[in-house]
């Protein structure tokens, strides 16, 4: 994967559109991004991630930040656009996260989804094409493509320096956690939860077999109630390997003597059975013979009975006898009373009615009364249109009322519609100047919030101004003592090194042995040699002066750094502070100017919010002046309807008084007059119908006497009242007839009874005696129940067992499989999560893969560490363990110069930098590899630089060079000031107070972005 080309718009400190040509930067090889703190160096690599893949590295990706610059201006929309050539094909990515715009009618904002363009240049045809708009076919498409995942590509292509300085101090677990999101050892551990979750379901289904099993060993202890084996209980627990064979054993004795205790209850229950059949015979024979003694006794005292009932039986029978003679009389009995109800019934009622007539009608007949009711008809007819009149009048009268009602309600609004018109235009004056009011506050709020936070910048950029001008003068303090500390130290150096030059003689003399040639004039006599005074300077103490002077030049170029960035930043916020004013002001006016302005902001924004409460209240109060007006037009309409109306009714009530009057007469009302007509005619009707039906029911009474006393003459009663008494009503002849054909039933079996032939011989024998045979009976009968039931029981136990024991059976062959599976599945699972004793060091699946991987990195990274360190470290893997905690992810560095292995942690700052450097460089080799060989043409390597010395430095950029042999290109992020001698390809990174911008230079040359 090669970059060619990166376009920036309104991102992270980008206000405008920036250009990054990474071909021109990737010709040199090694390049340089540098630039001041916050520039935005690292938002250069934000911006390739989320070309790439719709997200900037996770650690840069915290909830609530925007990747829009707040120095983009309005209706710049925030954009990235990267060129790139990856697997043959060069592509073009266009991305837009989601952000807010201003709308395309009326104010405010509205927000905008983001967007993605994907395009592949054709070389045939020297054009782009479009592939896809869909954010998800993109990802798939690049995720493919570079064959990486955003977490492993900011991981190899990014390389955070940071990240894998702590991965060479971390523990084993903390390496596992990076090392897996990079190579994706997910579906190791998914195998190792595949296996742990199939061996708890196994485990759990073998249990609740064994506990299946135990509780059908407590069934059959139960079922087998009274037997020997039922005292001994089965051992075990759920899991338990010899459950099985312990229940299968306890079922096999209980059944055994289940069967045993059958056979005895059967025998028991034959010879039960015997002696209740011979008590049963003995039973029914002295239970006959007591039933024909008693049978024979209660005949004869039934006959003595029917003797002494005999003439009642015969009155019965006389009575019986007249009644039927009077039966041919009963109908002229029936109709003679029915006439005499009706006549008093008719009686009863002519006087009632005659009593409400007036005195001279009381003797009246029918047809007089008849005739009356009629003149009255005729009259009460004729008062039918006076009462329509009346009814007619009334509702007049009701709707005059209602008229009068309204006309005093259209009153009260039109008045209360005036009032309120007549403060109509001020009113809606008022709520026009509160609307522009409000509209004018938002206005001059936006106007204020641009304000606003530029002077909050200065203000802050003023603070650090005051604070950063005490550093500078404290850093100037510091090389001004630097400073003279080295001369002080230099001059002391030259004095001990001028002092040893002038004893050297002396110091070689020590050296000389007789016979030895000197190293000054190779003469091996020595006739005077020097002698060493008493302020001579050996070379240690001269060694120790030149590096007393050495460490104080590093102080002072130390201190001369401090200031040079001191008096930077210094000048970057007093430039910001003056931001192009030409006075510079102080901490407290721009704090007095924020202040002003958040007030002023404050007020109008309290003012702006009101806008659209002000508009509502305009818009109901035109509402109601709308409603107000149409009132008034309706009201004034039904004023003049209500005037024609009142007219017609009044000439309409003029014409139904005239009627009225003809149709009251002396009474007060039609309507009363009429009720009283009503009444008198209701009263003659009733009084009409009570004297007929009079006449008519005295006619019926005499007609019903003369046929009476004719048919108790051919009934052969000398009167009427002697056929009544000889009547029997329906149940006393039913009730007569009843008890003489039980006397004569009860006669015939009497007589039955007594010529029965055992009946007559059993009279003859000694009485008999049931209860001493009863209870004979009743002791076998017990006994046979008794022995019956313990059948049963021993039947129903055996049974139950027999049951039981099958059940028990299958469940143990049904638990066979699954007892091995689980064994099998077990000892994998035990094996995979490292804790069985197989898996000496205790390293699980995923670790074990891992461990191959980290020992892959450890030797790929090995290769470049030798060079930056001149052949003194080697990175290994380790799988041993470290106290209780499991073994695989071990990281140690083996020591040349000592040939002792040590943890990494005892790196120094700059050891640890080039170390993790290197393993940095090995990893993405590795990932490389395990993505599938994709080749990455552009790396990039952030910070850590600061911490070597030159000659380190220069073996690093020597490894760092040498990834060039593949066409490889390195970009470095640093701020060491020696970098930017070595490396002449430079993107700087620019800060300014509208925004950042870059600049690309290649050998000398400058291009603004």
């Amino acid at each position: 994967m090669r970059l060619h080309r990166l376009e920036i718009t309104a991102f992270g400190p980008f206000g405008g559109t920036q250009t990054v040509d990474f071909d021109a930067l990737s010709a040199a090889g090694l390049f340089l991004l540098h630039g001041p703190t916050g520039a935005g160096k690292t938002s250069v690599l934000d911006a390739v991630c989320f070309a790439l893949y719709g997200s900037v590295p996770g650690v840069r990706q915290t909830p609530g930040t925007t990747l829009r610059s707040d120095h983009a201006p309005v209706g710049t929309s925030t954009e990235v656009v990267l060129e790139l050539t990856v697997g043959e094909r060069r592509l073009e990515i266009t991305r837009r996260p989601a952000q807010q715009r201003p709308k395309k009618r009326g104010g405010g904002f509205t927000t905008e989804k983001a967007q993605t363009w994907l395009r592949e240049y054709d070389p045939a045809t020297r054009a782009w094409n479009g592939l896809s708009r869909s954010h998800q076919e993109i990802g798939e498409e690049i995720t493919q493509l570079v064959g990486m995942s955003r977490e492993q590509f900011c991981q190899v292509v990014l390389l955070p320096q940071g990240d894998f300085a702590r991965f060479l101090r971390a523990d084993a677990e903390a390496r596992g956690k990076l090392l897996g999101r990079l190579f994706d050892t997910r579906r190791f551990a998914a195998v190792e939860e595949r296996l742990a979750e199939l061996r708890r379901t196994a485990q759990q289904q073998v249990e609740e077999g064994d506990e299946r099993l135990l509780a059908l060993a407590h069934r059959m202890g139960q079922a087998a109630g009274g037997l020997a084996v039922a005292r001994t209980a089965v051992d075990g627990r759920p899991g338990d390997p010899g459950v099985a064979d312990a229940v299968l054993t306890w079922a096999a004795v209980a059944r055994t003597e289940a069967r045993e205790a059958l056979d005895i209850a059967r025998v028991r229950l034959d010879a039960a059975e015997a002696r209740q059949g011979a008590a049963r015979a003995a039973l029914d024979a002295e239970n006959d013979l007591a039933a024909r003694q008693a049978r024979h006794a209660d005949a004869l005292l039934r006959k003595e009975r029917l003797t002494a009932h005999a003439p009642e039986r015969d009155r019965l029978q006389a009575a019986l006898d007249r009644s039927l003679k009077a039966d041919r009389v009963a109908p002229a009995l029936d109709l003679r009373q029915d006439a005499e109800r009706a006549h008093t019934t008719a009686h009863t009622a002519r006087a009632r009615s005659r009593a409400q007539l007036p005195a001279e009608l009381a003797d009246a007949g029918a047809e007089h009364l008849s005739a009356l009711e009629h003149r009255l008809r005729e009259e009460l007819g004729g008062l039918e249109a006076a009462r329509r009149a009346e009814r007619r009048a009334a509702t007049i009268a009701d709707e005059r009322a209602a008229l009068a009602r309204e006309a005093r309600a259209d009153d009260d609004v039109l008045r209360d519609t005036a009032d309120w018109l007549a403060g109509w235009e001020p009113r809606r004056a008022a709520l026009s100047e509160r609307v522009e009011a409000a509209r004018d506050a938002a206005a001059r709020a936006e106007h204020l919030a641009g304000r606003l936070e530029p002077a909050r910048r200065r203000r802050d950029a003023a603070r650090r101004r005051d604070a950063l001008a005490e550093d500078t003068r404290a850093a100037e303090a510091r090389l001004a003592d630097a400073r003279e500390h080295r001369n002080t130290a230099h001059e002391s150096w030259l004095d001990v090194k001028s002092r040893r030059l002038e004893g050297i003689a002396a110091e070689l003399a020590v050296t000389l042995a007789p016979g030895d040639p000197c190293q000054v004039c190779g003469s091996t006599a020595h006739p005077a040699p020097a002698r060493t005074t008493a302020d001579h300077v050996d070379r240690a103490t001269e060694d120790a002066a030149y590096a007393a002077y050495t460490r104080a030049e590093e102080s002072r170029t130390a201190a001369e750094r401090g200031l040079a960035v001191t008096r930077e930043s210094w000048s970057s916020a007093r430039a910001e502070v003056l931001a192009g004013t030409a006075v510079e002001p102080t901490v407290a006016e721009l704090t007095r100017e924020v202040e002003e302005l958040s007030r002023l902001h404050a007020e109008a924004h309290a003012l702006a919010a009101q806008t659209h409460g002000a508009r509502e209240a305009l818009a109901r109060a035109e509402r109601e002046h709308e409603g107000r007006v149409t009132a008034q037009r309706e009201a004034e309409r039904r004023v003049a309807a209500r005037t024609s109306r009142r007219e017609a009714l009044e000439q309409e009530q003029a014409a139904l008084d005239e009627e009225l009057a003809r149709g009251r007469g002396a009474f007060a009302t039609v309507a009363e007059h009429a009720t009283r007509l009503e009444r008198r005619i209701a009263l003659l009707i009733d009084a009409t119908g009570t004297v007929g039906a009079a006449e008519l029911a005295a006619q019926r009474l005499k007609e019903a006497d003369d046929r009476l006393a004719d048919a108790a003459y051919r009934a052969g009663f000398a009167t009427p009242a002697e056929a009544a008494a000889a009547l029997l009503r329906e149940g006393e002849r039913r009730d007569h007839q009843q008890r003489v054909d039980a006397f004569q039933a009860e006669a015939a079996a009497v007589a039955d009874r007594l010529a029965e032939p055992g009946t007559a011989a059993a009279a003859a024998l000694p009485p008999a005696d049931p209860a001493a045979a009863g209870a004979v009976h009743t002791t076998a009968e017990r006994a046979l129940r008794e022995a019956d039931s313990v059948l049963a029981a021993a039947r129903e136990r055996a049974t139950g067992l027999a049951g039981l024991s099958r059940q028990a059976l299958t469940e143990v062959r049904r638990l066979g499989p699954l007892r091995e599976e689980y064994d099998r599945v077990a000892r994998l699972a035990a094996l995979t999560a490292g804790t069985s004793a197989e898996n000496e060091r205790r390293m699980r699946l995923e670790s074990y893969v891992l461990a191959a991987r980290l020992e892959q990195v450890a030797a790929a990274a090995t290769a470049r560490l030798q060079r930056m360190s001149s052949g003194r470290y080697t990175l290994v893997h380790s799988d041993a363990r470290s106290g209780g905690k499991r073994a695989g992810l071990g990281l140690h560095v083996v020591d040349a110069w000592t040939g002792n292995e040590r943890d990494t942690a005892t790196l120094s700052g700059g050891e640890t930098f080039f170390a993790s450097l290197a393993l940095a460089l090995g990893l993405a080799d590795v990932v490389t590899d395990e993505a599938g060989g994709v080749r990455l043409d552009t790396l990039f390597i952030d910070e850590g630089f600061g911490s070597l010395d030159e000659q380190t430095l220069d073996e690093v950029l020597d490894v760092l060079d040498s990834l060039r042999e593949r066409d490889r290109s390195v970009g470095i992020v640093s701020h060491v000031g020696d970098l930017r001698r070595r490396i002449p390809a430079q993107l700087e990174v620019v800060k300014a107070r509208h925004g950042s911008a870059v600049r690309l230079r290649t050998g000398g040359d400058a291009l603004s972005g």
